[in-house]
């Protein structure tokens, strides 16, 4: 079962990839790569229903690695511009973590083992014993710009870390600039 799951999570991304491409050439065509007013048009167009569907973009690129997280972080930064877009990038990547963190508790180790690489589990899994150790782990890696974000969250997920704790490091994330990408 747990190998199907892999499979049915590789289509998806690599359909998620080829979505990317798709898009990105229809930008092409439309020229937002050449006047970048032309995607603040479109997404003023529909003002209130852009910024939702693109936090959903988020909150599934959390759970479900369809696209490049760091691609969807400039996208929103592009779209909305440096404020709204951290905002947008923010609310839809933390209520993805959470939701990640939830199906981790919920599911337990084979879930976990389904979304993260073996050699990412194998890394992290012998930190998790030692549960105090591991919450400052946890809190000095999630500001790191290159841990694997989603993998710690599942890895959290696996320990007798308190939703409380593990919510508020999340919350106090955005300290960590350097994964938003964004400059003033």
């Amino acid at each position: 079962m747990n190998s199907k799951i892999k499979i049915v999570l590789n289509a998806i991304s690599l359909m998620g990839i080829v979505g990317t491409i798709l898009l990105c050439i229809y930008f092409f065509r439309l020229g937002i790569f050449n006047d970048p007013n032309i995607i603040k048009d479109i997404v003023n167009e529909r003002a209130y229903l852009g910024p939702i569907i693109f936090m959903g973009i988020q909150l599934i690129q959390v759970v479900i690695p369809v696209i490049p997280g760091g691609v969807s972080v400039a996208a929103g930064v592009l779209i909305f511009g440096p404020f709204w877009g951290f905002v947008y990038n923010y609310i839809g990547i933390i209520i993805g973590s959470f939701l990640l963190f939830f199906l981790g508790r919920s599911y337990g180790k084979p879930f976990v083992q389904t979304l993260i690489s073996e050699k990412t589990f194998n890394k992290y899994i012998g930190k998790l014993d030692n549960n105090k150790k591991w919450d400052t782990l946890f809190l000095v890696l999630i500001f790191s710009p290159i841990a694997p974000d989603d993998a710690l969250v599942l890895m959290s997920s696996l320990t007798k870390i308190k939703f409380k704790k593990f919510a508020l490091i999340m919350l106090l994330e955005p300290v960590n600039l350097s994964r938003y990408r964004w400059n003033f």
